[in-house]
């Protein structure tokens, strides 16, 4: 008989939630959100969907406890990236004790674990505090889920269910978003005295933020997180072969670590433009901040790692902290004042052409949140 934290990953597989803020046209959450309440309903929880955005549901369940105690919320995104060049991405296929298919890593595995912890916890004699499911939208591009979220729900402490091969994810990077432009001036090629290269500027441009990653790698690194970085992302300019191009854009990534943000790259970018433009007075350029996000680190005195650790161990798993180089949720929950930490199944392949999770990981990772629900709260 198929345990059912696999039979319902492999219903969530199934269904197409590709984001379409990534992919114009793309399914989005309804579906998923509309499957994943229908499911909590029938193990028992509270169930609530709230739209993030048009068409973008959260959708949140709870477990009331039949005494007073602490609250814990499981979080994680139903939202995927794309599929193109994938084989059938959403027929989950069993094999060799994985599942494979997309989202099956990131992270449907890890949403089918919180979501069948609190059944397993239920059987196994919940009665005291709360717990709160929060399947979430949009975590792949922009996080309105779980910014709308922390607007209206609070817990002592969550667990985000991202992959992280059954570690104990304290902390991870951050993210800022810039956009460069440099401007030149347009004319034929054959009348180097009329035009000005845009594109030859923005080398200058890219030199110096080729120095200036080189200094951030060298840095003193963060015990679990190493160091900050930067690279070029996005470049484009010119029109045609035979004229001066008029603009060339740049679009770059600065991931930060905790004491670095979004101030920190906004400095740099300007130092960075500053020396460029005393070199040359006559240059054109300009840099605009788009998007950013922060690094994140549970406080190193909270209790939640070494509870989670412990239930691990009752799982039969031995397990660590350490330190995520991709960015979560959990910053926001985290921001909001929930303490968070990162603790998912393993796999391989997530945002590849081939993903698949580890069955007996999820598992795992079910019973290790089911059993630090009935021992934290």
């Amino acid at each position: 008989m198929t345990d059912p934290v696999i039979s319902l990953l492999r219903d969530l597989v199934a269904i197409d939630s590709v984001n379409p803020s990534l992919v114009s046209g793309a399914a989005g959450e309804a579906q998923i959100a509309d499957a994943i309440a229908a499911h909590m309903r029938a193990i028992g929880l509270d169930v609530q969907k709230a739209e993030a955005a048009p068409g973008r549901p959260n959708v949140i369940g709870v477990l009331e406890g039949s005494e007073a105690g602490r609250s814990i919320m499981f979080c994680g995104h139903t939202d995927t990236v794309g599929v193109t060049g994938m084989d059938a991405p959403f027929d989950p296929v069993v094999r060799d004790g994985r599942l494979y298919g997309r989202g099956s890593q990131d992270m449907k595995a890890g949403v089918a674990a919180m979501i069948d912890a609190v059944r397993v916890a239920r059987e196994r004699g919940f009665r005291k505090g709360r717990i709160v499911i929060a399947a979430v939208a949009d975590e792949e591009y922009a996080s309105i889920g779980a910014d709308a979220l922390v607007r209206e729900w609070k817990a002592d402490a969550a667990i985000v269910t991202e992959p992280t091969d059954l570690k104990i994810g304290i902390g991870h990077k951050g993210f800022a978003w810039a956009t460069i432009e440099t401007r030149g001036r347009a004319a034929h090629g054959s009348r180097p005295q009329d035009g000005r290269d845009a594109i030859m500027r923005m080398g200058r441009v890219l030199a110096r933020l080729e120095q200036l990653d080189c200094e951030l790698q060298a840095r003193p690194a963060h015990p679990l997180l190493g160091t900050g970085s930067l690279h070029a992302s996005i470049i484009s300019g010119g029109h045609e072969l035979s004229s001066y191009p008029d603009r060339c854009r740049l679009q770059l990534e600065r991931r930060t670590i905790p004491g670095e943000g979004v101030g920190t790259f906004a400095g740099e970018m300007e130092a960075v433009l500053a020396a460029l433009f005393e070199e040359d007075p006559e240059l054109e350029a300009s840099m605009k901040l788009m998007f950013s996000r922060p690094p994140y680190e549970v406080p190193a005195t909270h209790e939640l790692p070494r509870a989670l650790q412990t239930a691990a161990q009752s799982s039969g798993t031995e397990t660590s902290a350490v330190g995520m180089s991709f960015w979560t949720d959990a910053a926001i929950l985290g921001g909001a004042g929930i303490p968070s930490v990162l603790f998912g199944p393993g796999g391989a392949g997530l945002h590849s052409l081939e993903e698949y999770v580890t069955l007996s990981d999820v598992i795992t990772c079910r019973d290790t949140l089911a059993k630090l629900a009935l021992d934290w709260l």
